[in-house]
C-alpha cells in the first residue's frame, strides 16, 4: 500500500487500556514515547504496579512533570494521543499555556511525538502532526512552537510539510547540550490553506 494509503487509515486515539498491550509491546522492544530521555523502564513498571493509573497519568490534566536536570514543574494542559493503524504505532502530545501561544523557557515545543522504528517512514508522524493541528486550533492556539534535534531530518521533513517554518537553532541548558532547531507553525494560515507567516 502507498504511503498516502497507509497514513490515510491511521487513527489518533485516547490512552486506555483496550490499546495498551500494543504500548507495553513497544515499551519491551525498548521504544520511549520521550524523546529526550528513555522512560520504557518507568513506564513499564508503573503498567505493572497498576495499569489503570498509568493511563489516568496520562491523561490527568494535574500533577508534576520532572525535567531531565531533576526539576519538578507543574504539569501544562496536555493532550496525549496514541497513534494507530490496528497497532500500535507511537505517541503524539500537544501542551500549552491557556491564553496565549507562549511557552514557559523550559518548555521545548508545543508538540512532541514518537513513532516506533518498525513503523517509521510510511507518513505516520507527518500525518499524526496535521491530525494534531486541528486538536492546537481547538484549544485556541494561533501560533504553534515544534522542535527537533540538530541532524534529525525526518522530523524536520515532518515539521515543514506540516507549514513549519525554521526560526532559530537553540540551546536549553536544562535538557543538556544538544542544538536543537526550533520551527514555527502559523495555524491559522494552515487552516485557510495559505502560506505559514
Amino acid at each position: 500500500m502507498a504511503l498516502e494509503g497507509r497514513a490515510a487509515l491511521l487513527q489518533l486515539v485516547e490512552p486506555a487500556l483496550t490499546y495498551l498491550p500494543g504500548y507495553e509491546a513497544a515499551l519491551e522492544q525498548g521504544w520511549s514515547p520521550n524523546n529526550v530521555r528513555d522512560v520504557s523502564g518507568e513506564q513499564l513498571a508503573a503498567i505493572r504496579a497498576d495499569a489503570a493509573a498509568l493511563i489516568a497519568s496520562l491523561l490527568s490534566q494535574t500533577g508534576t512533570v520532572t525535567l531531565p536536570d531533576g526539576t519538578e514543574i507543574p504539569k501544562l494542559p496536555s493532550r496525549v494521543r496514541w497513534v494507530w493503524d490496528g497497532e500500535f504505532c507511537g505517541q503524539i502530545g500537544l501542551r500549552w499555556q491557556p491564553g496565549t501561544d507562549d511557552l514557559p523557557s523550559h518548555v521545548l515545543g508545543h508538540i512532541g511525538y514518537a513513532v516506533v522504528p518498525w513503523k517509521r517512514r510510511r507518513g505516520y508522524a507527518t500525518e499524526a502532526l496535521r491530525r494534531m493541528l486541528d486538536v492546537a486550533r481547538s484549544v485556541g492556539l494561533n501560533l504553534l512552537e515544534i522542535t527537533a534535534d540538530k541532524g534529525n531530518v525526518p522530523s524536520c521533513k515532518v515539521i515543514e510539510a506540516n507549514g513549519g517554518r525554521f526560526v532559530e537553532e537553540f540551546v536549553q541548558p536544562r535538557y543538556g547540550e544538544d542544538v536543537r532547531l526550533r520551527y514555527v507553525i502559523d495555524l491559522v494560515a494552515a487552516a485557510d490553506g495559505g502560506r505559514p507567516r
